[in-house]
């Protein structure tokens, strides 16, 4: 079985084009799974035979495609699983297609200089426990006891760990439609390492979807915040809102959260990207009452301020960290 793991070169302003492209790819399979904002995985299996090509030349198909028919590069992981071809994708640069082939040594021997934290579901706390152990190398991983790892982590979570590290990936590609969405996208203009940027930016990108979401009289259910790095990796995290919501202080209050529990430390970030996902009509959405005066006035001046901003334009008004910036 060969899957493949594709990126495209998407911003939020072409974001409408995902679903297109998905169109595209499922002209080579049917067995697709969006993976939003700006990915998919395929299962090919059996498109090589019906159409005559081995997997890179599939890959370099879906490529050019998307190049001349949308105007979008994209890079491409391949692997006999979904978990080897997302890591295959890690690292790849657009124009690029890069291969895990089926062979046991050939798999185990681009694995085992795979760092830890290129393992799926492996997180920066994991890693960095690993890492304390000199378990910092998928390889070290997969030699590792399993009693080890169990006591490093857990039960389960070592056992997962040592499966991933030793090339068994019990992963499928599950095909679903593309969840109607919003992002806002904030790049740096240099590598920025100051978590303090970081934070405006998610608050910017907050402010933005809030406003967005109430114009279009919508809420959300789920926030999902991508990390973009100098070495082209990204991490990305979602979190389910305690109830939908266009109010953009909750927006930017989850968003804080998952930034601080990333526990990036002097990361080199390329840019940051939330996404409003699950999205509902607001007449439908039920919001809990409480007592709490400050909740009520911040509401009344985002009614305010929204109208503000339709009068005069999205800057009209912002938040005072936003202007000093």
């Amino acid at each position: 079985m060969t899957i493949l793991c594709v990126r495209f070169q998407l911003s939020p302003v072409y974001e409408a084009a995902l679903p297109q492209l998905l169109g595209m790819i499922e002209e080579f399979t049917p067995v697709v799974e969006a993976l939003p904002p700006d990915g998919a995985l395929l299962d090919l299996r059996g498109a090589e035979r019906y159409f005559g090509r081995d997997v890179v030349g599939l890959a370099s198909l879906i490529r050019v495609r998307a190049l001349a028919w949308y105007g979008v590069e994209c890079a491409i992981g391949a692997g006999p699983g979904p978990m080897l071809a997302r890591m295959a994708l890690r690292g790849t640069r657009p124009g690029e297609t890069r291969v895990v082939p089926e062979e046991p040594g050939a798999r185990a021997e681009f694995l085992d200089e795979q760092p830890v934290a290129a393992l799926p579901g492996v997180g920066a706390a994991t890693a960095r426990t690993l890492g304390e152990y000199g378990l910092d190398t998928v390889g070290k991983v997969a030699a590792a006891p399993l009693s080890t790892l169990q006591r490093l982590t857990s039960a389960r979570t070592g056992r997962e760990l040592r499966e991933k590290a030793q090339g068994i990936d019990r992963g499928r590609v599950v095909p679903n439609a593309v969840s109607r969405s919003l992002a806002a996208e904030r790049p740096f203009s240099r590598d920025e390492l100051d978590p303090s940027r970081h934070r405006r930016a998610l608050l910017s990108a907050a402010e933005e979807l809030g406003a967005r979401l109430r114009a279009l009289e919508k809420v959300c259910r789920t926030l999902t915040l991508t990390v973009r790095y100098a070495d082209r990796s990204m991490t990305t995290r979602s979190r389910t809102l305690p109830e939908p919501t266009a109010h953009s202080p909750a927006l930017t209050d989850a968003a804080y959260r998952m930034y601080e529990a990333l526990g990036l430390q002097r990361a080199r970030v390329r840019a940051i990207a939330l996404r409003a996902e699950g999205l509902a009509p607001a007449d439908q959405a039920s919001h809990q009452l409480t007592f709490d005066a400050l909740d009520e006035k911040a509401r009344r001046i985002e009614e305010v301020a929204d109208r503000a901003r339709a009068k005069f334009g999205p800057r009209a008004v912002i938040p005072g960290s936003l202007a000093l910036a």
